[in-house]
C-alpha cells in the first residue's frame, strides 16, 4: 500500500532542482550587475522562483507520485495539474526582466524561435501537449515505463511554459498580451481543451488499465468514479484558472479606459 514516509531523493530529480536554483541564485546574486540588474536584490522574483521549485518537488516528489502512479488517476490528475498552474505560473513571475535584455542569455531570440511564443502557437503547444499524453496507450505507457513518466512530467511542466508565456511574459521585448488579447487567448484554450474533458468524462469506459484494475485505496470511489473526478477537477480547475485571469485582465482594461485611469 502507500508508504508516506517514501519522498523521491533521486539525484536526477534533487540535483536537478538543486543546480537550478544554485543557477539562479548565481544570476539574481553575484552576477546581477553584469546581466544587466537592478542594485536591489529581487525579493519577489527570489520567492516566486524558489517556490515554482518548492512546487514542482511537492508534486513529484512526495507520497503524492506513488499515489498517482500506482492507485488514483485524479491523484496523478492533481500532480499534473500542479506542474501546469502554479508551478510554471511561479516559475514565470520568478524570473526577472532584466534577465532577458540583449546581452542576458535568457534574451527569447536566443532560446525559442520568435514564432514559436506567438499566442496561437503557444495555446496549440499546450492543448496538443496535454491532449496526446491522455492518449491511453502513451499514458499507460508512462504508468509503466519510470522514464517516460519523468518526460511526460516534464512535458507537461514545458507546455504550461508556453500556455503562461502570453499571460506573463517576462521578456521586455515580447510582454504579455492587451487585456482583451489576454481574455481571447483564455477563452480559445478553455475551448481548445474541452475535448479532452470530453473523453475523460463521458468515456463508457475506464481509460486506462492500471487504474482499472489497482487496489481501491478509498473504498467508495471506484475505477468509474475515480476517472470522472480526475476529467472533471482539471476541467473545473482550468476554467477557474481562466476566470480568475480573465477577471484580472478585465479589471486592467476597464481601469486603462477609465477617465481616473
Amino acid at each position: 500500500m502507500i508508504d508516506w514516509r517514501h519522498w523521491h531523493n533521486e539525484p536526477y530529480l534533487v540535483g536537478g532542482l538543486i543546480l537550478l536554483g544554485w543557477l539562479y541564485a548565481l544570476a539574481v546574486g553575484p552576477l546581477r550587475r553584469k546581466l544587466g540588474g537592478p542594485t536591489a536584490f529581487p525579493t519577489s522574483h527570489a520567492c516566486a522562483f524558489y517556490g515554482a521549485l518548492l512546487v514542482f518537488y511537492l508534486a513529484v516528489g512526495s507520497p503524492l507520485d506513488q499515489i498517482g502512479e500506482r492507485f488514483l488517476l485524479s491523484a496523478h490528475m492533481l500532480q499534473h495539474l500542479l506542474l501546469v498552474y502554479p508551478a510554471a505560473a511561479l516559475f514565470l513571475l520568478g524570473v526577472p526582466p532584466w534577465l532577458f535584455v540583449r546581452r542576458a542569455p535568457l534574451w527569447p531570440a536566443r532560446v525559442v524561435p520568435g514564432f514559436l511564443l506567438t499566442p496561437v502557437v503557444c495555446a496549440l503547444v499546450f492543448t496538443f501537449t496535454v491532449t496526446v499524453w491522455h492518449a491511453p496507450a502513451l499514458y499507460e505507457r508512462a504508468l509503466l515505463d519510470k522514464n517516460v513518466h519523468v518526460w511526460e512530467h516534464l512535458a507537461f511542466f514545458g507546455a504550461a511554459l508556453f500556455f503562461w508565456w502570453p499571460l506573463l511574459s517576462p521578456a521586455p521585448d515580447r510582454p504579455p498580451l492587451s487585456p482583451p488579447a489576454q481574455i481571447l487567448y483564455l477563452l480559445g484554450v478553455v475551448i481548445g481543451m474541452t475535448p479532452l474533458f470530453a473523453f475523460i468524462v463521458f468515456s463508457p469506459e475506464v481509460l486506462y488499465p492500471t487504474y482499472e484494475f489497482a487496489p481501491r485505496i478509498v473504498p467508495t470511489l471506484d475505477a468509474a468514479a475515480d476517472q470522472l473526478l480526475a476529467g472533471v477537477g482539471m476541467k473545473l480547475t482550468g476554467m477557474a484558472v481562466a476566470l480568475l485571469m480573465m477577471s484580472v485582465a478585465f479589471q486592467r482594461w476597464y481601469r486603462s479606459e477609465s477617465p481616473a485611469g
